[in-house]
């Protein structure tokens, strides 16, 4: 579709899902968060100290966690019917750990704190069984390639799938005999590679890391110096999400195609099994320590950062590939959201509403096959977007044609309009109809984006980033330590982090055998 020209293929589609007169037919589908902050201490340093015993086994808990550092916490919600009740549970979660954890604070910013170096940043520790060593040696591997103070990055991540009642209406529309797993994932795959296409909407409207710590930004090519300590895009909207955060030149150089299913399981596994001579000069174990799972492209396939990716739950054992490969696609993971600085939660329930709306639209368009050339615009349009998306006048790349960034996004809202109908059908709040609108205002009014807000509150108040995260980080500790639980979910929060202490020394006890056996096992899908 060239331009502004009108998508008849997504017309058609919506018509008929509308004629289909199904009640509900778009509301009920499954979504979930997974939130990772930073500890810190009163200073803004990061936290040097163990993971908190009194919020549970970062190995075993199945809601509180850790990512690469001891210092990230990473903090997992349920599948949840809806936003409210998802968003309701992660304030829960941080409520619960904020209680937890004296004078630190949780860093709001999606960029860290100063660090002094990746020394800086302490590796997540898992306790001593093979399964816990496993997700310790894979940190190891991401310091040794990329670096420590590259991992210490925080961002949201929102899982969704579809509701169940709608995979057999969809179906009739594209006129496929079955509503099958096949038939699922395909579907899931059209959403991925629309998400390519349109996805650096959400890194616009919702990019809120536009200033660094200066100790982070070893190259600082297009930024402006501000204050003693701090860096800053003039037009960024996400560092985070640009070359100097997850799309760093060592993870650029991995492609995996969203063609369909099948070609990315074959590119991933092509990418964890070819060995890399940068990765094989690291070595793999050294003076009788492991350095890294692998000297390949990729330890495993969740070293591929994406802005999206195709998931399903894995069994005990299971990698994420041998899952999909299992069952087909469950779910996606979109994982372009940064810490919006200014929400208690890092998220708010306007924010999923129109991530909602945005992933169903994008699952109706029509998605035409990637080629290289166009693939190699989408991933320049993401890099201009975060690194310049609020300058004047921004081209992207369509079609192999310069469309105006405004031009764009004013055609993917009138056709968010919509799907946001169908969401609010019978349901006279009209949230998606009111998601959709806070987000077009930013067409008119680009100082509401988030970016823009941060970058401007920065210089109006000459204050460095450290300070202004840390005041923030403060303001958002007193909202959630006046956040009531009541006695009995706290007891119930209380008895889950000591049953997965409990567990782990379970899990400690119970090691028997070799390590580089159980890697093996484990790399081979042979573990259990």
């Amino acid at each position: 579709m060239a331009g502004g020209a009108i998508d008849r293929v997504f017309e058609r589609r919506v018509a008929s899902l509308v004629n289909a007169r199904v009640p509900e037919l778009l509301r009920g589908g499954l979504r979930g968060l997974e939130k990772e902050s930073l500890r810190v201490t009163p200073s803004g340093r990061i936290a040097r100290t163990p993971h908190p015993a009194a919020i549970g086994s970062a190995l075993c808990h199945p809601h509180i966690t850790t990512d690469y550092s001891e210092a990230l916490l990473e903090l997992v919600t349920s599948p949840s019917p809806d936003n409210d009740t998802l968003l309701a549970e992660l304030r829960t979660l941080q409520a619960f750990v904020c209680r937890q954890l004296g004078d630190e604070l949780l860093w709001p910013a999606s960029m860290p704190c100063e660090l002094s170096g990746d020394a800086d940043v302490p590796i997540a520790y898992y306790g001593r069984s093979h399964e816990g060593h496993f997700k310790e040696v894979y940190r190891r591997g991401l310091l040794h390639r990329y670096g420590g103070m590259m991992q210490a990055i925080a961002g949201v991540h929102f899982n969704y799938s579809l509701p169940t009642n709608f995979w057999p209406v969809w179906a009739e529309v594209r006129e496929v005999r079955a509503a099958d797993s096949a038939f699922v994932s395909s579907s899931y795959m059209d959403l991925l590679r629309n998400f390519r296409r349109h996805g650096w909407l959400v890194s616009w409207l919702f990019g809120a890391s536009p200033a660094l710590c200066r100790s982070f930004a070893a190259d600082s090519t297009g930024l402006r110096n501000h204050a003693a300590h701090t860096v800053y895009g003039p037009d960024s909207t996400s560092l985070r999400m640009s070359d100097l955060g997850y799309r760093n030149r060592n993870q650029a150089a991995v492609h995996v195609s969203v063609n369909s299913l099948d070609a990315y399981l074959r590119d991933l596994q092509r990418a964890v099994h070819t060995p890399h001579p940068p990765f094989e000069r690291i070595g793999v174990r050294v003076d009788g320590e492991y350095r890294q799972l692998s000297a390949n492209v990729l330890q495993i396939e969740n070293e591929y950062y994406s802005a999206i990716r195709p998931k399903r739950a894995p069994r005990s054992g299971e990698l994420a590939a041998q899952a999909l490969s299992r069952a087909g696609v469950e779910y996606v993971e979109v994982r372009t959201l940064d810490l919006d600085l200014f929400a208690p939660d890092a998220v708010t329930v306007e924010q999923l509403d129109f991530l909602e709306a945005l992933l169903i639209l994008l699952l109706v368009k029509d998605s035409p096959l990637l080629s290289d050339d166009e693939q190699q615009d989408l991933d320049a349009n993401q890099l201009q977007v975060c690194r310049e998306g609020r300058a004047n006048g921004l081209q992207l790349r369509r079609e192999g044609r310069a469309l105006a960034l405004r031009d764009w996004a004013a055609r993917l809202f009138e056709e968010l309009t919509a799907v946001c109908e169908l969401l609010d059908a019978g349901n006279p709040s009209g949230r998606y109809g009111r998601a959709l609108l806070a987000q077009r205002d930013k067409l008119a009014q680009p100082l509401l984006l988030p970016s823009a807000r941060q970058q401007q509150q920065l210089l109006d108040h000459g204050e460095e980033f450290s300070a202004q995260a840390m005041r923030l980080a403060q303001a958002h500790r007193d909202v959630l330590l006046a956040t009531p639980l009541e006695p009995a979910l706290l007891a119930q929060l209380q008895e889950q982090a000591r049953e997965s202490l409990e567990l782990q020394q379970r899990m400690d006890r119970a090691v028997s055998g070799d390590f580089g056996d159980y890697l093996h096992r484990r790399l081979s899908g042979a573990a259990s």
